[in-house]
């Protein structure tokens, strides 16, 4: 993916996918915004679901070593990965040891992550996403845009012809009088994934929580496809990122109150399904968990951006963010979009590469993103503190960037008096040249001057830039003795 600049361009291009982000944005807030209002201590439930997920992140070794005993104890086989890599390979494995070709998956950010199901199809393996949006996003060769509603940037009519053309080609097809009624594509989508369900050897599940002391995980979700992955197959593999633990059963309270609200604006979640391990005669006989880091214990040693590590995957603040809002979830380049993305991504990945390095400028530092989290996280301080870090990345380049020449330029100056006494005559100057161009009279009297030509172009297309004053106060102070003539 390019930079999110480019990327960004390009989608504010698409009036289509402007049209639909702004409708499934505005919905899915209002909805969260009537439930949330129904709790009369809703900032105090924020309050302990950021008190039992900091609480976890502060003795995560701690808690990964009992959550492994547990499940070990109730009879599940636990792996350990360091990377995308090595948790791709035990998943492939898993499912190679039992003659598997295909698999059945619950929807999950982390095997989004990893890229799971390009390197299943990699070893010969199929992996059939079961949720509607996530099947959505498969059929149509495309890839997600929004963490809770990852197909939020179509309308029903697009899906309707995906479906159309798309779902004969993998199993069952669609039938020849599908209308882009909802409940319509819902049941061709029902018909289609049913046999795939009763198929399938081996599901692949996340977990949206991991209870250290039980050896419980836990997957919310809305339509039922979920639990059918979980207790139909023979074999289930849980891919689970380390952040995802809880100390205890009661930890859960918060969390289950606080997620359903945030996300899609219910009181509750319709499926809440939890599982330890083997259960001799009900569900899997086979339970595998892969505790994922991949960049997690580098966010975690970040002192300012651990506090993402809390992150319940809620997307409530791609539902308020503005930028989200106009350029979709496609510009992040990432499975995580939006401003969570915008910092969890440099947090995973370190800010090396041009296009990680431009997403904590993805942001107007609005502050709406924070004052929604269910569990409060600071995204515009961490967004700032990412920034610094981008900075901090480029300060040895061999060439430097013109934003470090120029604060070097004004450190210079600023340093000595006859210098800056320099700069401000010079300013002056180019106060009586921009007089020439047309000016914006700003609140407060202030002026501003119109479209710059040539390279600044660009920078006074979107924005005002507040004209030079034609006399400095040094000049005006010398001139008129301090005020007094």
């Amino acid at each position: 993916m390019p930079a999110f600049p480019s990327a960004a361009r390009e989608a504010l291009g698409d009036t289509q996918l402007r049209r639909n982000l702004a409708h499934a944005t505005h919905t899915i807030r209002d909805k969260r915004a009537r439930v949330v209002a129904e709790v009369e201590d809703w900032e105090e439930l924020r309050l302990a679901g950021a008190g039992v997920k900091e609480a976890a992140l502060r003795d995560l070794a701690t808690h990964l070593e009992t959550l492994e005993e547990s499940l070990t104890r109730a009879g599940a086989t636990v792996h350990w990965a360091r990377d995308a890599e090595e948790a791709c390979a035990i998943v492939a494995a898993v499912a190679r040891e039992h003659g598997a070709d295909e698999v059945v998956k619950v929807k999950s950010m982390a095997t989004q992550e990893i890229g799971l199901n390009e390197a299943l199809e990699a070893e010969g393996i199929a992996a059939w996403e079961t949720d509607l949006a996530e099947l959505i996003v498969q059929l149509g060769e495309d890839l997600p845009s929004h963490i809770l509603v990852p197909a939020i940037h179509r309308n029903r009519s697009e899906v309707r012809e995906i479906f159309g053309r798309r779902m004969g080609v993998v199993g069952r097809p669609a039938p020849d009088d599908l209308t882009d009624e909802p409940a319509v594509l819902a049941g061709a989508a029902r018909e289609h994934l049913r046999e795939k369900f009763l198929r399938a050897k081996v599901g692949v599940s996340g977990a949206n929580f991991a209870v250290a002391d039980t050896g419980t995980l836990v997957v919310v979700e809305s339509e039922g496809n979920g639990r059918m992955c979980l207790t139909l197959p023979e074999v289930l593999v849980s891919v689970v990122g380390i952040e995802k633990v809880v100390a205890t059963w009661s930890d859960l309270d918060p969390m289950l109150r606080l997620l359903p609200r945030s996300s899609t604006g219910e009181r509750m979640n319709p499926y809440t399904s939890t599982w330890s391990g083997v259960t001799p005669g009900d569900g899997p006989q086979e339970v595998h968990v892969v505790l994922l880091d991949n960049g997690r214990t580098r966010a975690l040693a970040d002192e300012v951006g651990r506090q993402a590590l809390r992150c319940i995957r809620c997307s409530a603040c791609l539902n308020v963010c503005p930028v989200y809002e106009r350029v979709g979830g496609h510009a992040y380049g990432s499975v995580y979009p939006g401003p969570i993305g915008a910092i969890l991504n440099p947090l995973l990945r370190g800010v090396s590469d041009e296009q990680t390095a431009s997403l904590p400028y993805a942001s107007s530092l609005c502050g709406a993103c924070f004052e929604v989290c269910p569990v409060r996280i600071d995204i515009p301080s961490v967004l700032v503190d990412q920034r610094a870090a981008v900075v901090d990345a480029h300060r040895d380049d061999r060439v430097p960037k013109p934003e470090a020449v120029a604060m070097k330029a004004a450190a210079w100056t600023f340093s000595d008096s006859r210098r800056l006494g320099w700069a401000e005559r010079v300013s002056g100057l180019a106060g009586r040249v921009l007089s020439r161009f047309s000016r914006t009279t700003l609140p407060g009297g202030r002026t501003a001057a119109g479209r710059l030509p040539g390279p600044g172009a660009a920078w006074t297309g979107a924005r005002d830039l507040p004209a030079p004053p034609e006399e400095s106060f040094r000049a005006w102070w010398d001139r008129t003795d301090g005020g007094r003539r």
